[in-house]
């Protein structure tokens, strides 16, 4: 979703950030420093900084898709009742004894009468790993300055955090990070943010991001680095060449926390999506 194009019509409000749902490079644990030398410059995943932390990681594909695909060539669907959006990537650039040809699938439902969508990211590997993941955006990142696009952020796993948590920068792993396997897995898995009009100070709806299936959340991070950064990486278990894997979530806009909640609930669960014109459906 191009930034600021998702617009509540009920607040007039839209994302304070660089896009909704936005897809970076495949990956897994571990270092790039014994190939660094041989990786496209693109590849190269740097750590023990503040913008990525301590972790060692190593892209498995690229390029970022948000950065470098330039140009994707989407499918309309119309149905009944909502509209959807299909699109999908096919990586080109490889780490050593990696192939390239893994595919991103995109599907973005708006239904009718709602002020959220529903996607799906799914990647089709051509390789094999211990740990795959796929690194996105969700919902989107916040532009701001000193907290006036936002009064505070709402972390499913972590409660509500105000705005001046986020005036200073700090690295992603130094606080307000999840990660499967260290931290207990929620019973639902919600970022979000509560807008704020940075000209008036007026307050306006929670711009939220959900995964319905909360333990297939490999790591997220929201984390200051000249904006709020929110990224999340699904996945993150073993995959052979020619398996799939994928991750389903709600973004749009709710009033309070209790909302968010109740619309999880209806649709929690699902790691997919699939829409034709006769109609959509979440699946597990």
């Amino acid at each position: 979703m191009a930034a600021q194009s998702l617009l509540d019509k009920k607040t007039g409000f839209r994302d304070a950030g660089y896009g909704l749902d936005i897809v970076d490079w495949i990956m897994e644990p571990g270092s790039d420093d014994a190939y660094r030398d041989q990786l496209d410059k693109e590849l190269v995943y740097k750590f023990n900084n503040e913008y990525h932390g301590k972790a060692p990681k190593r892209s498995i594909e690229g390029p970022q898709i948000c950065t470098q695909a330039k140009r994707l060539e989407p499918a309309a669907i119309a149905g009944k009742d909502f509209v959807a959006v299909t699109q999908k990537f096919t990586y080109r650039t490889a780490a050593p004894g990696h192939k390239t040809g893994s595919v991103w699938n995109q599907t973005i439902v708006f239904p009718e009468g709602k002020r959220y969508f529903i996607s799906s990211d799914r990647i089709t590997s051509v390789n094999s790993s211990e740990a795959m993941f796929l690194r996105l955006d969700m919902p989107g990142h916040i532009k701001h300055t000193k907290g006036d696009t936002f009064s505070e952020v709402y972390l499913s796993y972590q409660g509500r955090i105000p705005a001046t948590e986020f005036f200073e920068n700090f690295a992603p792993d130094e606080k307000f990070n999840y990660t499967r396997g260290r931290d207990k897995v929620p019973q639902r898995f919600i970022r979000a943010y509560h807008l704020v009009d940075p000209q008036t100070g007026k307050e306006g709806p929670w711009l939220a991001g959900m995964t319905l299936q909360p333990d297939v959340v490999f790591e997220a991070w929201c984390h200051q680095r000249g904006y709020v950064c929110l990224i999340e990486e699904f996945g993150g278990r073993p995959i052979k060449a020619g398996e799939s894997f994928s991750a389903a979530f709600i973004v749009g806009f709710f009033d309070s926390i209790d909302e968010m909640h109740a619309v999880y609930d209806q649709y929690a669960g699902h790691t997919g999506l699939q829409a034709s014109a006769d109609g959509w459906k979440l699946i597990k």
